[in-house]
């Protein structure tokens, strides 16, 4: 098969999306299909276009996979109008150049959010005729309506709601990455086809044997207990209410350690400077090679979000239990319930700080408690949650599909070619 991966964010961007779906792109070649990747320029998360990248379009290959990069105007402020901008600049970008750039290819895989990066699957599916996935990570509008981005029953938002139905109208299939999104939309748009494409994790790569004393030696002395997050500091995220937990813990030998960027860590570090916290270490992202030695060396893994956000369960909490570290989740819903259920960590209710940070005082008292959890939550992720088994059932149940429409399409011309004789 011919397959092609529309998103705005890939590799070497560091993030959720651009590991899984380099990861998909993989799986796709491991079985002999072509991939080719249609994305933006590399800017994510600084909001500043990579060294070597830019202009409105170019052209390169990385790990064998073609990939196509069109023009995007990057931006790292949070506000709802230059994040507008950004988005849209890659719709437009990708819809005209991928218009004459692309082969016509058996399935487009579209990537959202943005959910505004349907509007260029739709065109695309049309001009090359090929039927469009509608791969969902996270549920917008809700989202966005959920972190404070839109005002629920305003004009976005009902322009919002409309696109996301035209979305799936047009798309032949959607998947989501949690049941609780798969869920959400059956629920709503009962005709809508779904598939529920879970998150994972290489569980080779993110691995507890990883930890190496270099990188704890990155995160703080041995004989204290790290509390790591990694990943994007923004609105989603309440980051936030992890320095007040921590100014709450002042007295306990626990050291913060926040590596990433994001349109929110400037505030960050003001409300670490305005707070006075001398347990807090903020880090500039690392590379995503870095990552995993940097996992295995934390004591706790922290996967916070700022409110319930239906559907969403953060890819991080799948490498913290691969590395065998325990997790301390702020979340509700499924991301919750994984934890709850595998005994991989505690978890806290949103918005609880005084509860954040009896939970991680706990934690860092209780080696063996730590130690138990992380083993949990290693032969969850190794049971339940191995990146390529998810990945390549995926590749598998599109060869099917393609197999079925074309005996079927073979069938519809040897009966025309029948009623012409």
């Amino acid at each position: 098969m011919k397959i092609v991966l529309l998103s705005q964010y890939y590799p070497p961007e560091i993030g959720a999306p651009q590991g899984r779906l380099s990861g998909l792109a993989a799986a796709f070649q491991r079985e002999g299909h072509t991939v080719t990747v249609l994305t933006a320029m590399p800017n994510y998360p600084s909001g500043r276009i990579h060294a070597g990248y830019g202009g409105l379009l170019r052209r390169e290959v990385r790990d064998g996979v073609q990939i196509i990069r069109t023009f995007v105007y990057p931006t790292q402020r949070a506000d709802f109008l230059h994040r507008l901008s950004s988005y849209f600049s890659f719709v437009v970008s990708s819809a005209i150049l991928g218009a004459f750039c692309l082969e016509r290819p058996d399935y487009l895989i579209v990537e959202s959010p943005p959910l505004f990066l349907g509007l260029a699957g739709i065109w695309l599916s049309w001009v090359k005729r090929c039927p469009m996935i509608f791969n969902v990570a996270d549920l917008w509008p809700e989202t966005a309506v959920r972190i404070g981005v839109l005002r629920r029953g305003g004009l976005a938002h009902w322009i919002s709601e409309r696109l996301e139905w035209f979305c799936y109208r047009r798309a032949k299939l959607v998947s989501g990455q949690t049941r609780a999104i798969v869920t959400d939309i059956t629920e709503r748009f009962h005709w809508c086809r779904t598939y529920h494409l879970s998150n994972g994790v290489d569980s080779r790569t993110f691995h507890p044997d990883r930890r190496t004393a270099a990188a704890r030696a990155t995160l703080g002395p041995a004989d204290t207990c790290v509390a790591f997050y990694a990943g994007l500091h923004g609105l989603a995220q309440g980051l936030d209410r992890v320095l007040e937990a921590a100014a709450l813990l002042a007295d306990t030998p626990i050291r913060f350690v926040l590596m990433g960027d994001g349109p929110t860590k400037a505030t960050l570090m003001n409300q670490a400077r305005t707070l006075g916290l001398k347990n807090v270490t903020f880090m500039d992202p690392r590379p995503t090679s870095e990552v995993p030695p940097l996992l295995a060396a934390a004591d706790i893994v922290l996967v916070p979000l700022v409110t319930h956000i239906p559907g969403a369960t953060p890819s991080k909490l799948y490498e913290a239990m691969a590395s065998g570290r325990p997790v301390l989740i702020v979340a509700d819903g499924e991301p919750a319930a994984i934890v709850r259920d595998s005994q991989a960590g505690l978890v806290v209710a949103p918005g609880d700080t005084a509860g954040l940070a009896s939970a991680l005082r706990a934690l860092s008292g209780d080696p063996a408690l730590r130690s138990a959890l992380g083993a949990n939550g290693r032969r969850t992720a190794e049971q339940l949650f191995n990146q390529a088994e998810i990945d390549a059932r995926f590749v598998a149940f599109l060869e099917q599909e393609n197999a079925r429409a074309t005996s079927v399409q073979e069938t519809a011309r040897s009966a025309t070619r029948g009623e012409v004789l």
